[in-house]
């Protein structure tokens, strides 16, 4: 089997280059898309490093934007052309990092062919706080000064936004691991249907939902598995997940998923480090 990463990042070069040397075999290729607001002289010592690719078509990512839904196929579009048989692709942060060792993930994977490892969860009956995406104006993809009271104008005097009424909208977190085959119908249906892109581009944090949405009403729908494969913390309640560090550090080396986020090695080293000893 052979692998693909895809990893968004924009700062921290150094943690970085140690996720990607870390998850590096010769079965696997790492693509890298850097925010266009990093400086992309700072992460060429990675571009260096053995099976490492740069996604060249950049995008400039903000949170909550189309940009990062863009960013992300921007990547698989070159994964695509590459012509590489890809089993599997991974979509991580700079700020994520493997439970497991590449052993013991490729095993996974080749004991689970032709899933879609995300979550899915209904917008309608269970995952009813992202309904106002769907409803509302957001201008989060278009940034200008004055665009938030422009928003709240369009709110205030436009009707309500109605989505596609043809489609079952699930989701929650951004991250997954999918075929190269699912990858490449997402790819298909976004770069071909600009209603709907151009839909997806007015809603806030379209990338937590457009994927697992596109999956859902497809063919693909019985190969998704509601796993993203990721440890993340979410007990502080705030809008990003806890930062993990040695404290976590039990819950990290016991659990069966085979990924984590997020962490800062500035601040906290020495839990990658605890992780990388548990996987020798």
């Amino acid at each position: 089997m052979t692998f693909a990463y895809l990893i968004l990042a924009h700062n921290n070069p150094s943690q970085l280059q140690r996720l990607v040397q870390k998850l590096s075999t010769n079965q696997t290729d790492i693509y890298i898309h850097i925010d266009v607001k990093a400086n992309l002289a700072d992460f060429m010592l990675i571009a260096a490093l053995p099976n490492v690719y740069f996604v060249t078509k950049r995008e400039k990512v903000y949170w909550g934007a189309y940009s990062i839904v863009q960013a992300t196929v921007n990547g698989f579009e070159q994964m695509l052309a590459s012509g590489k048989p890809y089993d599997y692709i991974t979509l991580l942060s700079g700020q994520d990092y493997p439970l497991k060792s590449n052993t013991a993930i490729i095993d996974f994977f080749k004991a689970n062919p032709n899933k879609a490892f995300m979550e899915f969860y209904p917008i309608d009956n269970v995952w009813q706080e992202a309904k106002p995406r769907l409803a509302k104006y957001y201008l989060t993809n278009y940034p200008f000064t004055g665009s938030t009271k422009l928003e709240a104008l369009l709110n205030k005097l436009l009707p309500k936004r109605q989505p596609p009424k043809d489609l079952v909208f699930v989701g929650r977190s951004q991250w997954f691991s999918i075929t190269l085959v699912q990858a490449k119908y997402i790819v298909n249906v976004l770069t071909t249907n600009h209603q709907l892109r151009r839909y997806f581009s007015f809603t806030w944090g379209s990338d937590e939902f457009v994927f697992q949405t596109l999956l859902y009403n497809s063919p693909f729908k019985e190969q998704m598995v509601n796993d993203n494969l990721r440890y993340i913390d979410w007990s502080q309640g705030g809008a990003s997940p806890k930062t993990l560090t040695m404290a976590d550090a039990s819950a990290l080396l016991t659990t069966n998923k085979l990924f984590a986020r997020k962490f800062n090695e500035a601040t906290d080293a020495e839990i990658l480090n605890t992780i990388d000893a548990n996987n020798q």
